[in-house]
């Protein structure tokens, strides 16, 4: 579990999604802090539930390189997000004007596929319809993803064809495997050129 070396580059972006209404605080509060000290930017849709648990994790890790990034979607009227977004642990947020959530999660006017295309590696924790979406957008779009539930039949729908974890120990391999295989321009730093 060590840190990504601090070479010049981009910081990876590793993406969890989950239940915007239920915690899942003890899975989200320790996978936020492993993030943080693995040092990767975090990307959530920005809400609460999972999201916010995570990041709530994330953000307590006092020395860290990456930031907590929100993509929050519209509340389908104006330029303003929708009804509690951002939640207060969301350091960048990123506006969009998709209003698509829940049962609509992969529709075209959903944020969900912003989220699945910016992380380099998703992480799907429990959640409902949204979440399922996106670990299908994960698979569509070819992203490392992983699901993550003491109990699989807590992942539901979620969980269907993708690789699953039982325990935190389970996600950070599958993470740092996943890290290791990205390109150098995709999120590892660039390798320093021998002279």
């Amino acid at each position: 579990m060590s840190r990504i070396p601090t070479q010049p580059g981009r910081i990876p972006v590793v993406g969890v999604m989950g239940s915007g209404s239920e915690p899942h605080r003890e899975l989200a509060l320790p996978l936020g802090a492993w993030l943080a000290r693995r040092g990767v930017h975090l990307l959530t849709g920005g809400g609460d539930g999972v999201m916010a648990s995570v990041s709530e994790g994330f953000a307590r890790v006092g020395e860290r390189r990456g930031l907590i990034l929100g993509v929050l979607p519209s509340d389908g009227q104006s330029a303003r997000p929708a009804p509690g977004y951002p939640n207060p642990w969301v350091e960048i947020a990123i506006l969009t004007h998709l209003p698509q959530r829940g049962e609509a999660g992969a529709g075209v006017l959903s944020r969900n596929h912003i989220n699945v295309l910016t992380a380099d590696i998703v992480i799907v924790l429990p959640g409902g319809p949204g979440t399922a979406s996106e670990a299908r957008l994960s698979v569509r779009y070819g992203r490392p993803v992983v699901a993550y539930a003491p109990d699989p039949g807590r992942l539901g729908e979620v969980g269907d064809g993708i690789p699953y974890r039982r325990d935190l120990r389970g996600v950070a391999e599958f993470v740092d495997r996943a890290l290791a295989r990205l390109p150098p321009s995709a999120g590892r730093g660039s390798e320093p050129e021998n002279r």
